[in-house]
């Protein structure tokens, strides 16, 4: 198993980074959050999952250990496969999924693209004694999201599509959330506001 990854950080897209090590990329899919903490050139650790398939092999890439925990959690419910295993960490923190669940909070669960009332209820029910309590983990460790300047916008965007977002729902989400967005607000938290913006839509 791969626990880590170590290395100068060659690329950084919406939910996608690349990291060399030792002249090898090795591409991680990541929570958009995850990704907006990284920067072209400086070295950085991202705990790992390797998922196998019969057709592939994907590495998915953390801020930290609770992340990837919390992501292989996730995976334990029926029906969850990897990539809504994500998706339920780009729009909710590990501790956010926690107190959704021990709240019983299906309404915040289905603000994920992919879940719906009955799988949100499939959450709650087979995740309530396998999370555990808010650790109180603030967010990104790995490298805490600097200013994302005036190129969020098409990071956002990608991270909504990517998300399952159609690409006309996620132009509508953009432009909702510029007027509100300061100047120098980072990746993670302009997307919150594109995905509340679709909540309300």
């Amino acid at each position: 198993m791969i626990a880590f990854v170590r290395g100068p950080v060659a690329y950084a897209g919406a939910t996608t980074a690349v990291l060399d090590v030792g002249g090898v990329g090795y591409e991680l899919q990541c929570t958009p959050a995850t990704a907006a903490g990284l920067r072209i050139g400086h070295e950085t650790t991202l705990h790992a999952t390797l998922v196998v398939r019969e057709d592939s092999m994907t590495l998915f890439g953390f801020a930290d250990a609770d992340e990837r925990a919390v992501f292989e959690t996730l995976q334990t419910v029926t029906g969850v496969g990897p990539r809504l295993a994500l998706a339920l960490l780009s729009v909710h923190s590990p501790d956010a999924l926690r107190r959704a669940v021990a709240a019983e909070d299906v309404t915040a669960l289905t603000k994920v693209p992919g879940v719906g009332r009955k799988g949100a209820q499939r959450l709650v029910l087979e995740l309530k004694d396998k999370l555990g309590l808010p650790t109180g983990a603030a967010g990104v460790t790995a490298a805490a999201a600097p200013s994302a300047g005036p190129d969020w916008q098409p990071q956002v965007h990608s991270a909504l599509v990517g998300l399952g977002w159609s690409a006309k729902e996620a132009d509508a989400a953009v432009a909702a959330v510029a007027e509100q967005a300061e100047p120098d607000a980072d990746v993670a938290t302009v997307l919150k506001l594109a995905l509340r913006s679709l909540d309300r839509a």
